[in-house]
């Protein structure tokens, strides 16, 4: 039975929250907070697995309640936020660097055409996240984000020339996306493209605050433009991100892969196709398997292959799957891998 704390200012939220969690026979809700002080004192005393946080909460908010928690009682913090605007989603992504492993949308409300489906993404939302067994301090965390690389491992010659890296993460992401691109010099000469899961309508909120701390431009990439070094192209809602020939962006929404749009394994497997072996495949924190055998094809091919290792993971689960299939060429944490980038790519054209 997973345990889950809400965490809301409103009563009527907290009971709508209350009664689609409980509706799942797996969840138990142990109880509630109408603020961030009042959360502090519930999750001391009834230890959920899982937590869920407004950001916008009186005496402290939950911003703030996320960090505290983060140092003194690590638990899954799955971020609602009952409004997409972009004073509320810039919020949510500072909770993300706080610590919290998720954000989701609040679900509309029974009468709602998107009632039930909201409802069953935001009830596997937070049974996911619950999963999430190595949630640690978050000052332990970060420094794993910036934990020196350690000596590179001996693989195959990198190719001589590289076009392009693309990048997929999903849970623990948005982070570790923000912490290579801070590290990534301003004149990085090839195009990133990036593929993140998160819920609909934060996406172009996450790319305003990449650029916060990023020296490359980040942009939500559009169907036919073209792909420019040092520019970091980000999968909008809703749409596979693709290379085509010419070196331009193709978006498109199809099916869902593995269960996603956009998904990792489309990314990675138009980059192979379009660039063979001369990109960089890079698949970081997350749950699921997406992308995993997709990196394989580009190692097969001889492109450079680079998973996130476990220790500075929120979720080991995408780079695990990877690990299995020996689709690996490198396993670094986050610092480690800003290294590599650098050292094959801007030696390469200096």
């Amino acid at each position: 039975m997973i345990k889950v704390l809400i965490v809301d200012d409103s009563a009527s939220v907290r009971l709508f929250l209350q009664e689609i969690l409980t509706a799942d026979p797996g969840i138990e809700v142990v109880g509630s907070a109408g603020d961030g002080e009042e959360a502090l004192e519930a999750v001391a005393r009834l230890r959920p697995d899982v937590i869920t946080m407004d950001v916008h909460l009186p005496r402290m908010n939950g911003l703030v309640a996320t960090r505290r928690l983060m140092e003194t009682f690590p638990t899954p913090i799955v971020i609602v936020s009952a409004s997409l605007d972009a004073e509320e989603v810039a919020t949510t992504f500072h909770a993300l660097q706080a610590g919290a492993v998720a954000a989701i949308s609040l679900p509309a409300g029974p009468g709602y055409p998107e009632h039930a489906t909201e409802v069953k993404n935001f009830v596997l939302t937070v049974k996911l996240m619950a999963e999430v067994k190595v949630v640690r301090r978050w000052s332990q965390f970060t420094r794993e984000l910036t934990r020196p690389a350690p000596s590179l491992p001996v693989a195959t010659p990198p190719p001589a020339q590289i076009r392009a890296v693309a990048i997929g993460a999903s849970a623990g992401g948005p982070l570790v996306i923000q912490t290579i691109l801070a590290g990534l010099p301003s004149k990085f000469p090839v195009p990133l493209l990036i593929v993140q899961h998160m819920a609909p309508g934060f996406v172009a909120g996450f790319v305003e605050w990449l650029n916060i701390t990023s020296r490359l431009p980040v942009r939500l990439a559009s169907h036919g433009e073209p792909l420019l070094p040092g520019h970091a192209y980000v999968a909008p809602d809703g749409c596979h991100l693709e290379v085509m020939a010419g070196n331009r962006v193709n978006l498109h929404n199809v099916t869902p892969v593995n269960g996603l749009c956009p998904s990792v394994s489309v990314l990675f497997r138009s980059v192979a196709m379009v660039y063979d072996k001369e990109a960089v495949g890079v698949l970081l924190t997350g749950m699921g398997s997406d992308g995993a055998r997709e990196l394989h094809i580009m190692r097969e091919l001889g492109a450079v292959t680079i998973i996130q290792d476990q220790e500075s993971s929120v979720i080991y689960g995408m780079p695990g799957e990877a690990l299995k299939l020996k689709a690996a060429g490198h396993i670094l944490p986050p610092a480690g891998i800003i290294a590599l980038l650098q050292r094959l790519i801007m030696e390469r054209t200096a």
